[in-house]
């Protein structure tokens, strides 16, 4: 890669510098610095040391570090606290009904494909499964011996610390269907 803009002054090259690490996510050493801006060693260290001075100031958020056999911006460790709360992951919002119904159906029915749940929930599940595959509450479990080999879905490990189970075997018994619900069998 060519080489488009070698800054020529001590100016330029702490602009440059300043890009540069803040571009990079990794300490750049001083030979790359020097190689990336066409200046020697010396030069690009003199601009280093500018660069540091210019962001000492309590006006300014960012620090320069040596670290690591290179060079690298970060946040100064008094803002620290402040971008955690910012920074923080948020929780997830609560799973739709839709979702905690498809969960339940794949608790007690895996593993079994979408077509299947989507039998005994009358609706599409789609959006469902995405959103339980996202949390990590579900995973593929391979495929069904099936025409189109539809992906089979089961619970995850996750599933369980979620539930508060120590297995499968710890989920409640299901229900006994009322005699005249639409899954039930009615008298021969």
């Amino acid at each position: 890669m060519e080489q488009t803009f070698i800054p020529e002054t001590l100016e330029q090259l702490v602009a440059v510098l300043e890009a540069v690490l803040f571009a990079s996510p990794e300490p750049v050493s001083l030979n790359d610095l020097a190689r990336v801006t066409g200046w020697d060693q010396e030069g690009v260290h003199a601009a280093l040391a500018l660069l540091r001075q210019r962001l000492e100031a309590p006006d300014r958020g960012l620090c320069l570090l040596e670290v690591a056999g290179g060079w690298q911006l970060a946040t100064k460790p008094e803002l620290a606290e402040l971008l955690q709360s910012l920074l923080a992951p948020r929780p997830p919002a609560p799973l739709s009904q839709a979702a905690l119904e498809t969960l339940a159906i794949i608790a007690y029915r895996q593993p079994i494909t979408r077509a299947e749940i989507e039998q005994l929930r009358g609706v599409r599940v789609d959006s469902a499964l995405q959103s339980l595959l996202e949390r990590e509450l579900i995973e593929e479990a391979g495929r069904a011996d099936a025409p189109g080999r539809p992906i089979l879905y089961r619970t995850t490990p996750r599933f369980l610390e979620w539930t508060g189970l120590s297995s499968l075997a710890d989920l409640p018994p299901l229900p006994e269907e009322p005699p005249n619900s639409p899954g039930a069998s009615g008298p021969d």
